[in-house]
């Protein structure tokens, strides 16, 4: 790689509201000043971001770098995971989970952007999720259950702005959820029947900007974490759930952690997320892409 590392930076436009734009300029700056040649990529819509990014991949940059939340390093990876194009990352979003896992600047994008001139690079796992015939790559975490019902909800919703709408879906969402029942198949033999309020699939710890719904999960270990909140009561639940951020509610005896290469989940009425983007109807089947993502941290 020559001193000028050729960077296309994927843009976000909607990032913090709108609000992430007014970031992009010293960020910009930043790295054309550490010797970038940078070329930016702003879609008019996520379908048209991912052409442009694919496109771009396919001219073989020195990286791909995400100027947004987890919702753009979630279409970044799909450009780029099974290449050798790098994926650089500046959180911009509400959450940057993907960023909180790898231990980058969330605070500070222009500090983000000294990390992404550094070009120092780490292999790290994917995920493939399947349902139906659509397929797509996550980096994260996928959810089915009452987490995937508070996103269907917050969507839905039009105020209030950013991380506020996902509290009142949560609230709103607790008062008429019940446990589902849901059959899981790990690695492909073992079927686990069992009432359950959700089922996370992780290949990194965190999702809903801060929530360790998967504690332990590392995105190196060629495993994806399976976690199983299971069927409680409405008020064992909300004493359980805050535990989330903290990454204690896997002690609880309804919670259950199972390390697999592949998890089929299968729950009636129910739509699975993946990086907080709605992937479709289950049944969804995730499978580990050992080493399929090249990231800079």
């Amino acid at each position: 790689m020559s001193s000028s590392p050729e960077l296309v930076l994927l843009v976000n436009p909607a990032a913090r509201g709108g609000r992430g734009l007014r970031l992009l300029e010293p960020v910009a700056r930043r790295l054309r000043a550490g010797g970038a040649e940078l070329s930016v990529i702003v879609g008019d819509d996520a379908a048209d971001a991912l052409e442009r990014a694919c496109t771009a991949v396919s001219e073989r940059p020195d990286a791909l770098v995400a100027f947004g939340g987890d919702g753009l390093v979630h279409l970044a990876a799909q450009a780029v995971a099974g290449t050798d194009v790098p994926l650089g990352i500046i959180p911009a979003g509400t959450g940057n989970d993907f960023a909180a896992a790898l231990g980058l600047p969330r605070a500070d994008p222009v500090a983000a952007a000294r990390t992404v001139l550094r070009m120092k690079t780490r292999l790290l796992d994917a995920a493939r999720i399947r349902t139906g015939a659509a397929e797509e790559v996550f980096a994260g975490v996928a959810c089915c259950g009452f987490d995937s019902r508070v996103n269907e909800r917050a969507n839905r919703l039009t105020w209030p702005p950013g991380k506020a709408r996902y509290l009142v879906a949560t609230a709103r969402e607790l008062g008429s959820f019940r446990p589902v029942p849901f059959r899981l198949t790990l690695d492909e033999e073992e079927v686990v029947e069992t009432e359950a309020m959700l089922v996370a699939v992780g290949n990194t710890r965190s999702y809903g900007a801060g929530m360790r719904v998967c504690p332990d999960a590392r995105p190196d270990d060629g495993l994806l974490d399976v976690v199983v909140v299971g069927g409680v009561s409405r008020a064992e639940f909300l004493r359980v759930f805050p535990g989330v951020f903290r990454g204690t509610h896997v002690r609880h005896p309804a919670v259950s952690v199972r390390r697999v290469r592949s998890v089929r989940v299968a729950a009636e009425g129910m739509v699975a997320y993946a990086d907080g983007e709605r992937v479709g109807p289950a049944p969804v089947h995730c499978e580990v892409l050992p080493g399929a993502l090249r990231v800079i941290v």
